[in-house]
Formats: C-alpha cells, sequence, structure tokens
C-alpha cells in the first residue's frame, strides 16, 4: 500500500477517536517550511499538536520511537509557528498516536500518548 495514503487513512482514524472523545480537530497536515504536524487538537483545555504513526505491528519498535529528538524539535518549530499566527490561550501539549493495523479497511488499534515529549 502507498505511504502516503495509509498515513492519510491513519490520521483520518486518528481525528475520528479524538473527535469521539469531545475534541475539536483545529487542523490538519499543517505545513510550514520547517515539518508538518499530523492533526492539531482542542478540548477546551488543552491544545495538542499530534504526531500520527501507523505500524502493522509493535513486534520491531513502538511507534513513538519513531518520534526521535529531531522530529520533535520540528513539530515543537511548527507548533511555535502555528501559535503565533493562530490566537490560542489554551496550553499546548505534544501528543502521539500510535496506529497498529494492516491499513483502510481493516480494524486497527490506537494507543494514544498524551504529552508525550
Amino acid at each position: 500500500m502507498n505511504k502516503k495514503l495509509a498515513g492519510r487513512w491513519g490520521e483520518a482514524q486518528t481525528a475520528a477517536w479524538l473527535r469521539d472523545r469531545g475534541w475539536e480537530i483545529l487542523g490538519a497536515n499543517y505545513r510550514t517550511r520547517f515539518g508538518e504536524v499530523d492533526l492539531i487538537a482542542s478540548d477546551g483545555k488543552f491544545i495538542a499538536f499530534v504526531e500520527v504513526k501507523l505500524r502493522k505491528s509493535a513486534a520491531f519498535a513502538s511507534a513513538a520511537e519513531a518520534v526521535d529528538r529531531r522530529k520533535q524539535a520540528r513539530i515543537r518549530t511548527c507548533a511555535e509557528l502555528y501559535l503565533s499566527v493562530n490566537d490560542c490561550s489554551l496550553q499546548p501539549r505534544f501528543d502521539v498516536a500510535e496506529l497498529y493495523g494492516e491499513g483502510p479497511g481493516t480494524p486497527c488499534t490506537i494507543r494514544y500518548i498524551e504529552d508525550a515529549f
């Protein structure tokens, strides 16, 4: 399967999961010249910058382990840029959504890690 298509599917699954729990999706695939944030969501208390990682299984390593220091720095920079142009009084945080499954048309498991870094 195409990695880009699988990634978009994972982001859509995570967005639906967040909406089911009362979150509002403020943005998806927010791009800057420094990188991209997969989802930006709010629950009224926090604004979460969410990195979505899709894997078939955690046999090799957890999906969250792919969010290394360099990736975290890029996400932080993107978040700073987002907050500089979007008025927001909510507490920012950085979350990671791990999805395990085969992709579109198959069930998946979501492990959501709040305040991951």
